[in-house]
C-alpha cells in the first residue's frame, strides 16, 4: 500500500452584482465586453452572473460567453438571480455554456437508455432541456455512471466537443468519489492496482495478470469510521467500469448495498457510492474546472 493524501478544491460561490446597464457602441462579444466595463469583476465572477441568468442582452438572460454584441444594444447586470428554473426529477445542470453541461445526477436515474428503460434517463431529460433553446440541439453522452451511484457527470452538445473530451479523459481530469464501505479498513489509506475483466455475465473481476484486463488505479483515504461503515474518498487514477466498487470488494470492505460486488447490507436503501469532485479542462476554452457536489445526507446520517 502506498500512501495518498490530496483535498479537494471547493467550487467558487456565485458573486451577486448591483444592477448596472451598459450601451455597446461597437462590434464585440459578450464576455470581452462584460471585462472592459466591469474591471473589478474576474472571469469567474462574470460566469457565476452569465450562469445565473443574471446579464440580459437587450432585455433577455443570456448565458453565453461569447454571444455577439452589436452597437445599439444594451447589456443589463441584474441585481439578484433570475427565476431559476424547475429542477429537473432526479438531477439538476450546475454549469453550462455553448459546448457541454455538468449535472448533479441522483440515485436511482440512469445516464443513458437501456433495452428496459427508454424515457427517463439523464440524456433524455437534458436532450428535452436543450432542445427547448432550438429544437436541433442535441447531446452527447461523454461518460456514465451506474444507475445506482450519483454524483457530478459531464454531456457534450456535439460530437466534435464529445470526441475532444473523451480523447483527453485520462488526461486532464480528476475524479473523486464518496464510498460508504463495510467495516473499518485495516490501513486507513492506500493505493490498489490490478487488473480488471468483465466476465460474459456483465460481472468485473480484478486479476494481477497484466495479460487479463485493463490495469487499474485507485487511491484511498478514510475519512470517518464507526463499528459498522466506513466513509472514505476515492481517487481514480484509471476509469475503468465498476473499479471502485470492484476494488472496495478486493480490500475486504464493499460498498454498502452492492450486493454484486460482496456487500450483505444496505441501510440507506442504496448503492453507497457518489462522484463527488470532477477536475478538467475545457476541450474549446483550455480553461481548469472543478466541480464538487455535496455529500448525499444519507452517507452523512450514517456517521
Amino acid at each position: 500500500m502506498k500512501p495518498n493524501k490530496w483535498s479537494p478544491k471547493p467550487e467558487g460561490a456565485p458573486s451577486k452584482s448591483s444592477e448596472a446597464k451598459f450601451q455597446v457602441t461597437k462590434n464585440t462579444e459578450l464576455m470581452v465586453f462584460l471585462i472592459a466595463k466591469m474591471p473589478h469583476k474576474s472571469r469567474i465572477n462574470i460566469k457565476s452572473l452569465l450562469r445565473d441568468k443574471q446579464v440580459l442582452v437587450d432585455g433577455k438572460a443570456t448565458s453565453q460567453f461569447n454571444h455577439p454584441l452589436v452597437a445599439g444594444q444594451e447589456v443589463q447586470i441584474k441585481a439578484l438571480k433570475s427565476h431559476q428554473e424547475k429542477p429537473y426529477k432526479g438531477l439538476n445542470v450546475i454549469f453550462e455554456d455553448q459546448y457541454l453541461i455538468v449535472i448533479n445526477k441522483e440515485a436511482g436515474l440512469l445516464s443513458i437508455a437501456t433495452d428496459r428503460e427508454k424515457e427517463q434517463t439523464a440524456y433524455s431529460i437534458l436532450s428535452n432541456h436543450v432542445k427547448k433553446e432550438n429544437p436541433n440541439n442535441r447531446i452527447f453522452i461523454v461518460h456514465r455512471l451506474d444507475r445506482e451511484t450519483s454524483g457530478v457527470m459531464i454531456y457534450a452538445k456535439s460530437e466534435k466537443i464529445q470526441k475532444l473530451l473523451q480523447e483527453s479523459w485520462h488526461e486532464t481530469k480528476e475524479r473523486v468519489y464518496a464510498a460508504v464501505v463495510e467495516g473499518q479498513l485495516k490501513y486507513p489509506y492506500g493505493t490498489i492496482e490490478s487488473y480488471l475483466v468483465e466476465s460474459k455475465a456483465y460481472i468485473v473481476y480484478s486479476s494481477q495478470n497484466p495479460n487479463n484486463g485493463q490495469k487499474a488505479i485507485t487511491h484511498y483515504e478514510t475519512i470517518k469510521s464507526n463499528s459498522n461503515y466506513s466513509l472514505v474518498k476515492v481517487k481514480l487514477e484509471t476509469g475503468r467500469k465498476n473499479q471502485v466498487r470492484v476494488h472496495m470488494q478486493d480490500l475486504g470492505h464493499p460498498v454498502i448495498g452492492d450486493a454484486k460486488y460482496g456487500s450483505k447490507v444496505n441501510p440507506i436503501k442504496r448503492l453507497g457510492l457518489h462522484a463527488w469532485e470532477l477536475n478538467f479542462i475545457h476541450p474549446v476554452t483550455k480553461e481548469v474546472f472543478n466541480f464538487q457536489t455535496p455529500l448525499p445526507g444519507k452517507f452523512k446520517a450514517l456517521f
